[in-house]
């Protein structure tokens, strides 16, 4: 399917739709869609999504702004029907391989009404299928109503069009926008802008593929394990906490880091024994040893550079060590600012200076669990963690919003 977005500006130029522009194009395309963009000013951004420039519909060009102030006197002069024609031929030679067009704010914004005058005609034709993507509405503006005026064109901005869909950012613009236009609520979906969690929290394209492969955004929560897979590390032990996590959160993930250790052979062993006990106890979709997440081909060992990445995407850092040296992952975590629930040994002790949730390691694996349960029931900066990522991420309105509504429309015959 091919999408065109359109807009008075784009990328690079800085503006919140321009952001939401830029989201959804390159997203899009990851996705598989061929996207192209279209607008009077910007440039391309990426390689394989097109701009197409079309200076006419910039809001800020020279023959638009003296229109614009012809129509805020309330003449709608022969200028104003030339530029619309216009904008119609040009926009239908540049739509031609398009099977749906998100226009964003065109329909209900009267910062270019020929592009406005002229969007409204193509989707008469219903070829491509339009989504008019709503963030302003003039007419319920105190600073733009002085220059509408009844009757075309301006009644194009408070009308509903046939067969567009309409979508708004938020469930009070839809409320507002059901009022102008004079539809019930449901007829407007609601997308909302996002963040994007790679990009915001500096995650690399080496380590997103890895958290895409083990769905690692959906991990609620999100369990770190930085530690050579040894017997001292005592992995058994957070994988049977992970058997009682599983109760109460039944999408836990468990990521331990590193490799065997390379100074015993018996190491293998261990892996082994583990492997086994994640099947026995059924979390093979739960618990992740990323030596092994390449498969057997090809064993994977985490470049420390990459180590901060998975600090900053985890929830905790589970540490249930019988003994370590010092634990410079308590320090690590620290840093991050990542809640750790940790072996109660003496290392641990002075390292974190008594500031983690500590549990016995050679107790009961029930009980440690509780423990981060009972956290997960308490702690607001991670239940708002999880809204964001679950409803706000790019990442999910992506695929939980747009693409369905994308889906709603049948690809044209080419």
């Amino acid at each position: 399917m091919h999408i065109s977005i359109l807009h008075y500006a784009a990328p690079p130029i800085v503006g919140g739709v321009e952001s939401t522009i830029y989201h959804h194009a390159r997203l899009l395309k990851k996705a598989g869609f061929t996207v192209s963009i279209i607008a009077g000013r910007g440039e391309a951004f990426q390689e394989d999504i097109p701009f197409h420039q079309v200076p006419e519909i910039d809001s800020r060009h020279p023959t638009i702004i003296e229109i614009g102030k012809e129509l805020a006197n309330g003449d709608v002069t022969e200028n104003f029907y030339q530029m619309r024609d216009e904008l119609v031929r040009s926009l239908l030679t540049t739509l031609e391989e398009t099977d749906v067009l998100i226009a964003h704010n065109v329909p209900t914004l009267h910062k270019n009404l020929p592009l406005t005058a002229a969007l409204q005609l193509i989707s008469e034709k219903n070829i491509p299928g339009l989504i008019a993507w709503c963030h302003d509405f003039a007419w319920q503006d105190a600073l733009y109503t002085t220059d509408l005026h009844p009757g075309y064109p301006w009644e194009l901005l408070s009308a509903p069009w046939p067969r567009v869909r309409y979508v708004t950012v938020s469930q009070h613009r839809q409320s507002r926008l059901a009022k102008l236009l004079g539809v019930p609520k449901q007829n407007i979906e609601v997308i909302p802008p996002g963040v994007d969690v790679f990009e915001f929290l500096d995650i690399s394209a080496f380590v997103q593929d890895i958290v895409g492969n083990l769905h690692l955004l959906e991990a609620d929560p999100f369990i770190l394990l930085p530690a050579r897979i040894t017997r001292r590390k005592n992995i058994e032990f957070a994988i049977k906490m992970i058997e009682f996590l599983k109760e109460d959160h039944p999408l836990v993930k468990l990521v331990i880091t590193g490799p065997p250790g390379p100074h015993n052979p018996k190491n293998i062993e261990y892996l082994n024994m583990l492997r086994g006990l994640r099947e026995d106890l059924q979390l093979t979709s739960n618990v992740h040893f990323l030596y092994e997440v390449k498969g057997e081909e090809e064993i994977l060992i985490l470049p420390e550079e990459n180590v901060a990445e998975f600090y900053r995407l985890a929830d905790i850092i589970l540490f249930p060590s019988h003994r370590e040296g010092f634990g410079i992952p308590v320090l690590e975590a620290g840093l991050g600012r990542v809640p750790v629930f940790a072996a109660d040994i003496p290392t641990v002790q002075e390292s974190s200076n008594g500031l983690v949730e500590v549990f016995d390691p050679s107790g009961d694996p029930h009980e440690a669990a509780h423990k981060i349960v009972s956290f997960l029931e308490s702690d607001r900066a991670y239940q708002l963690r999880r809204h964001v990522i679950e409803s706000y991420s790019w990442q999910s309105i992506l695929g939980n919003r747009i693409i369905p509504l994308l889906n709603d429309f049948e690809p044209l015959a080419k």
